[in-house]
């Protein structure tokens, strides 16, 4: 890649509004720690020799080709898969010596949104946000009440939203409704697995927004899955890409333009990468 493709991208990069900027970090800022870490299906090998660090206070697109294991390492550091081997490190604490105890506290700092919402069809709106309060919580029905409408509130959802089924909704309500009962605990750590994915282009681009204000006022961590180009320039701080098994590249954006791997120049220097690019930095795209 050319000297001033590089440049250009760093320009573009610096271009972002001011608060999605995220300082270097020292290694004390590093939430997740994943070493050497292997899972296989069988005798499908999907990750071996992976290693990654998110770092605090970031939006971390994750990036990577189909049923390359994008969410299959978001499960894997929720402890929902089981790994070959490889270690998992989250707030400085090795989950694999953690008991049962220490386990649930660390399960609370964590908010997960699936990619279709799993809303649950036979509860209403309100009672599916409730749901991860009921179970860690002993609050009264009045307070469960109280902080489902703070929830839905800070989704960006009215208050009328709350008895209704999840039938009843647009594909954007489900995603702000499953993204409110992740923020049910006040975690500190969101996994976002494809969070974007069946919204058009406007209600794409409001959700993303939605997740960089909600990062900036509560100081949240974001692991967020994605294919949405759209999504990793305009609201991640950095992007980690997954091929071969393993992290090949982690980085801001121009890291990702400025890489040689086939993968990477494939997906964001194909033809709509360069759609999605500033018109002078299109331009000079090779």
């Amino acid at each position: 890649m050319s000297e001033q493709r590089i440049q250009q991208a760093d320009t573009a990069q610096a271009r972002r509004p001011a608060p999605h900027a995220t300082p270097a970090a020292a290694d004390d800022d590093v939430v997740i720690r994943v070493r050497d870490l292997k899972v296989a299906f069988g005798e499908k090998v999907i990750m071996d020799g992976l290693d990654l660090d998110v770092m605090r206070g970031e939006i971390l697109g994750f990036v990577g080709g189909s049923g390359q294991g994008k969410s299959v390492l978001t499960r894997t550091i929720l402890g929902l898969v089981e790994k070959a081997h490889g270690t998992i490190e989250v707030f400085g604490e090795d989950v694999d010596t953690l008991n049962m105890v220490q386990r649930r506290a660390l399960e609370r700092r964590f908010g997960v949104m699936f990619q279709q919402g799993a809303l649950f069809s036979a509860l209403s709106v309100k009672q599916n946000i409730q749901l991860p309060m009921r179970e860690y919580l002993e609050l009264s029905p009045g307070l469960l009440d109280e902080m489902a409408m703070v929830k839905l509130d800070l989704v960006g959802l009215p208050a009328d939203a709350a008895d209704k089924s999840p039938s009843e909704l647009s594909g954007g309500m489900i995603k702000r409704v499953a993204l409110a009962r992740a923020l049910a605990l006040d975690p500190d750590i969101v996994f976002l697995d494809e969070p974007t994915s069946g919204l058009d282009p406007i209600g794409a681009a409001d959700f993303d927004q939605l997740i960089v204000t909600l990062k900036q006022t509560l100081g949240l961590t974001v692991f967020m899955v994605t294919h949405d180009l759209d999504s990793l320039y305009s609201a991640c701080d950095r992007i980690g890409a997954l091929a071969d098994k393993r992290v090949i590249a982690v980085g801001p954006l121009a890291t990702m333009l400025a890489s040689d791997h086939p993968w990477l120049k494939a997906y964001f220097g194909g033809e709509r990468a360069r759609a999605r690019m500033p018109a002078d930095q299109r331009e000079n795209t090779v």
